[in-house]
């Protein structure tokens, strides 16, 4: 298949990017290579990927550019451009939409709420109307667990009620899975949500607590604990979270004769915040200096998903250790950063 990742910049768009082309499917990586954090590590994804360093910043100023390299092209592109998704969309006839570009975040979102509106709003209309007009068979886009609020009913399932959410990226991202609704029932093309939980591993995001502790322990600086570590994740390891992209898009299915589907994509089970500090000691061979601070607005005090419906239809199988997890991060960091 020819597949659209958007976001193949990202840490999500990049791991997928690299399991599709592996299995032989073209992929049309789309991304802005913002600011929101450092763009070099964006570029060295890419570089991974094919796209040499230099070739890449050398359209560091354009609005698009191309680069191609065997089964993988990379095209650099906001999607609330209008004009130029549209014809990327009539230039490309792609089989099958996989959505991760968005403006990330929680507390980033309550300082710049205008960039999420921009890219997670606009955007993803910009992508339903071009998967409508272009009759793409099946869109897979990138929800958050950040959508459950404050609910208390643990395990979080995606039948509960979301109506309540306390960041503007969490609405955002609600607001994409009432989109994706719309459009499946008005047009008939297959959507399914994946409400991802904390996505953790090597070429993670830098304003991840993986990546801020792992820094800062190795740097001996403090680190920064919320809710004086009251807290608990459902800590989903990149290599899992790709398999269970990877199975939606190979096989994109009908239930209960919906068009639309949404899913919980993670572990399947919490861990306490303190537990994972605990892992990261081990593998750095430190002990962090702890600041327990106040919970952060925005921030929830425990996430955890049930991933039932994802199992029974896709055998999803998430197996990847914690320790194993944090590992294979901090290996991954002391090499990059030597």
């Amino acid at each position: 298949m020819k597949i659209l990742v958007t976001g193949a910049a990202g840490f999500i768009g990049y791991h997928l990017s690299k399991k599709l082309i592996a299995s032989g499917h073209i992929v049309v990586g789309l991304d802005n290579v913002n600011d929101y954090y450092n763009p070099q590590l964006k570029f060295d994804r890419l570089k991974e990927l094919g796209i040499e360093q230099l070739e890449a910043e050398a359209y560091n100023n354009c609005t698009t550019s191309t680069l191609h390299n065997n089964l993988f092209k990379f095209i650099r592109l906001n999607l609330e451009d209008r004009e130029a998704l549209p014809k990327l969309f009539e230039q490309e006839n792609f089989d099958q939409v996989c959505n991760l570009a968005a403006q990330a975040g929680v507390r980033y979102s309550i300082e710049n709420p205008e960039s999420y509106v921009d890219s997670n709003i606009v955007g993803f209309l910009n992508i339903l109307e071009c998967c409508r007009h272009h009759k793409i068979e099946h869109l897979v886009y990138a929800s958050s667990s950040s959508v459950y609020g404050l609910n208390d009913k643990i395990p979080f399932d995606v039948d509960d009620r979301v109506d309540n959410p306390i960041s503007l990226y969490a609405a955002s991202k609600k607001s994409n899975e009432l989109m994706a609704h719309t459009y499946s029932h008005l047009y008939g093309f297959k959507t399914t949500g994946l409400r991802f939980f904390t996505v953790y591993g090597p070429w993670g995001r830098p304003d991840m607590a993986l990546f801020l502790f792992t820094d800062a322990i190795l740097n001996n600086k403090p680190i920064k604990v919320f809710n004086n570590g009251k807290m608990e994740r459902d800590f989903t390891y990149i290599d899992d979270i790709v398999e269970g992209i990877f199975r939606v898009l190979q096989k994109p299915i009908d239930k209960n004769s919906s068009n639309y589907q949404l899913y919980n994509i993670g572990n399947n089970n919490a861990v306490k915040l303190m537990d994972f500090i605990e892992a990261i000691e081990k593998h750095t061979g430190k002990i962090a200096e702890k600041n327990l601070l106040p919970m952060q607005p925005g921030d929830v005090y425990k996430t955890w998903a049930n991933v039932d419906a994802l199992i029974q239809d896709y055998d999803y199988a998430p197996n990847t250790s914690l320790d194993k997890g944090v590992m294979a991060f901090v290996e991954w960091y002391k090499n990059y950063y030597k």
